[in-house]
């Protein structure tokens, strides 16, 4: 089965799913591209690569739900500057940032993971450790054969 999942989208704004013969909605549609699947959105009459639209849209809605997307000034930006600087800008760094982000998390998560688990074999070990280095140790030892030896003199009397 390919990633890319192919819809097309009528004129009544809704979308299609070729693959699986069904409409889908913009949340079925952000709910594939979480699961890491590509979309590709053509319009059904123009035959137009419509894509991008959808895909803004749907992050548009999701700025609606949660009443953010961009702080303000940077939405201002964006309109004043439109094409001209952004554009630019979206295409060739902010993608390349947003991986390397993500990239660096999950090498720390990776990281975090791994030392959490020689903390847990270091705290096993310090443990034993601890108990053999006891500096009353000898004493209790001493201590507790002194009092074997003394039970064992009651039992044979």
């Amino acid at each position: 089965m390919s990633d890319k999942v192919k819809l097309k989208k009528y004129a009544n704004r809704r979308l299609y799913d070729t693959g699986k013969s069904a409409y889908v909605t913009l949340s079925q549609v952000a709910d594939l591209i979480r699961q890491g699947r590509q979309v590709e959105v053509i319009d059904a009459k123009s035959k137009e690569d419509v894509t991008a639209s959808i895909l803004s849209q749907i992050i548009l809605e999701e700025a609606k739900n949660k009443n953010i997307l961009l702080p303000v000034p940077v939405l201002h930006l964006i309109i004043q500057y439109g094409d001209n600087v952004l554009g630019d800008f979206f295409e060739k760094y902010l993608q390349q940032m947003i991986q390397t982000y993500l990239a660096h998390k999950h090498a720390v998560d990776d990281q975090f993971k791994k030392w959490l688990e020689m903390g847990m074999g270091f705290s096993n070990m310090a443990q034993e450790t601890m108990a053999a280095l006891s500096p009353f140790k000898s004493f209790f030892d001493q201590f507790s054969s002194f009092s074997n030896k003394q039970e064992q003199k009651k039992e044979e009397e």
